[in-house]
């Protein structure tokens, strides 16, 4: 789903709670890895996997210029014949540690994957989940529940947050300027009248 598309549905969504309850756990997300320097994790269930997820990340990542906003995407099933970025398996979840941002999409919630987030928050791992609501959204630091039967399924909820988590809001962390912000300035000095002669 392109910036457009993404803009027309929260058109549609306008004085339902989606938007800002998207823009609102997008923004934790993006807190909590930007004051960390990175460290996402990213995970699923063994069934659904957060691949579409990922690369958007990846992609907002780069478009706002905020690096840490890619993710390492932890896969339940995962070979080491895989490529690189498709071969971090649970073992990642395990070795996480204080700093580290913990992110669990799971429209269910099995339990050996709740085991291993409950272990990982032992381990000072902050810990977010998008998905169910029940014990997985016990277990985490901040949840966002897209229950069964809700206006919006679990995938559109994923495109509004990681749209809304490489939005430029108000000054870039750390002094850096997003790729907006440099796009624009360049764009004011390509534009610019020449300067006067002496």
């Amino acid at each position: 789903m392109d910036a457009v598309r993404v803009a027309l549905l929260r058109e549609v969504l306008a004085g339902t709670e989606w938007v800002g309850a998207t823009r609102r756990f997008a923004g934790v997300l993006r807190g909590s890895v930007v004051a960390h320097g990175g460290g996402l994790l990213l995970v699923g269930t063994p069934e659904y996997e957060p691949w579409h997820l990922a690369a958007h990340l990846v992609d907002e990542a780069a478009w706002s210029g905020t690096p840490e906003l890619a993710p390492t995407l932890v896969r339940h099933h995962a070979r080491p014949t895989d490529p690189a970025h498709l071969a971090v398996g649970m073992g990642r979840i395990a070795a996480a540690r204080r700093g580290e941002t913990l992110l669990v999409v799971a429209p269910d919630e099995p339990a050996p994957l709740l085991e291993r987030v409950c272990d990982a928050r032992r381990a000072g791992v902050t810990v977010l989940a998008l998905g169910a609501g029940g014990e997985l959204a016990a277990l985490a630091h901040d949840a966002l529940a897209v229950p069964e039967g809700a206006e919006l399924d679990l995938d559109c909820v994923q495109h509004l947050v990681s749209a809304a988590a490489g939005e430029n809001a108000g000054v870039p962390a750390r002094g850096r300027r997003g790729f907006r912000d440099r796009l624009a300035r360049l764009t004011d000095a390509l534009t610019a009248p020449p300067p006067a002669p002496w």
